[in-house]
């Protein structure tokens, strides 16, 4: 009786998971979206301010939590009025609309530094699911929640899904998202 009250402790110990919190890093993370114009050539928006945080579990990864906040309103362009259109009416509708967010339920990986995460975009007040094709620096089963963890994700949507449908005899579709997020133990 002595012993199983001595390891009951240790087992109790042994089954909690460990549960790592990250900030994202919004001075070392950029967004970038890309789009077709005339099927010809590319145009392409930035998001410098946003934020976000993760929380994962090494030893249970498909129930990661990811959320991030984009400030759709910072949104840059090279062509200056290709931004103003991008935050206008026929597109974001900043005014309306200042905030892009995506939130991850749930995450499959698929090697051990890559992963798919599923969850919801919303974009122009429409939520919609959404998938992530993540790359992370380091394998996430390895996380100590020490040291920070970089990520690279794209995913491709439909602009119309979400009520960007201005100039569709010019500007393609499809709109190519790419990721590149800095998280720091929090």
């Amino acid at each position: 009786m002595r012993i199983l009250l001595c390891l009951l402790p240790l087992l109790a110990t042994g089954a909690t998971q460990p549960v790592y919190r990250y900030q994202l890093d919004g001075t070392r993370s950029v967004i970038d979206a890309k789009v077709s114009v005339m099927g010809l050539a590319q145009k392409s928006a930035q998001f410098p301010r946003m934020n976000g945080a993760i929380v994962l579990s090494p030893s249970r990864l498909e129930a990661v939590d990811l959320s991030v906040n984009v400030d759709a309103r910072a949104l840059s362009a090279k062509d200056k009025s290709v931004e103003k259109q991008l935050k206008g009416k026929d597109f974001l509708d900043v005014a309306n609309h200042p905030q892009i967010g995506f939130s991850g339920q749930r995450m499959t990986m698929t090697g051990p530094a890559t992963a798919i995460v599923d969850g919801t975009l919303t974009a122009r007040g429409v939520t919609r699911p959404a998938r992530l094709q993540v790359t992370f620096s380091k394998a996430p089963s390895s996380a100590n929640g020490r040291d920070p963890v970089e990520i690279s994700a794209r995913t491709t949507i439909d602009r119309r899904q979400y009520g960007m449908t201005g100039y569709s005899m010019v500007v393609g579709k499809s709109v190519t998202i790419t990721i590149k997020a800095r998280m720091v133990p929090n």
